[in-house]
């Protein structure tokens, strides 16, 4: 029942095949873990809530708000909580048309 060869010299043989082999598939749980963590870096962070955003220029003042993730906001925007949108769609800060947080956040 012994599937092993008798002699020292096929057994050596044997334990380098198996060396060596091993070490291919270490190195291969390793690069396989390294993709997978790339790939649960890449996930985006979900959008905000609520943006506000900002005028072209040095101080960059609020010009609208928008519902989060509104393509409309633009690259010039920054994550507010809900009481800050509501603050400023109250205080007369422009609502976006398309996105709507005016309806969303309950003012008509």
């Amino acid at each position: 029942m012994n599937d092993l060869p008798p002699d020292l010299p096929r057994l050596r043989t044997l334990e380098t095949w198996l060396q060596l082999t091993l070490d291919r598939v270490r190195t291969a749980i390793a690069t396989a873990e390294q993709v997978e963590a790339q790939q649960r870096r890449a996930v985006p962070p979900p959008p905000p809530d609520w943006v506000l955003q900002l005028s072209i220029g040095g101080e960059g003042q609020p010009i609208a708000v928008h519902v989060g993730g509104c393509g409309t906001a633009g690259k010039r925007a920054r994550p507010i909580s809900r009481d800050q949108a509501m603050r400023a769609v109250t205080e007369g800060l422009e609502p976006c048309g398309l996105c709507r947080p005016d309806t969303e956040l309950g003012i008509l």
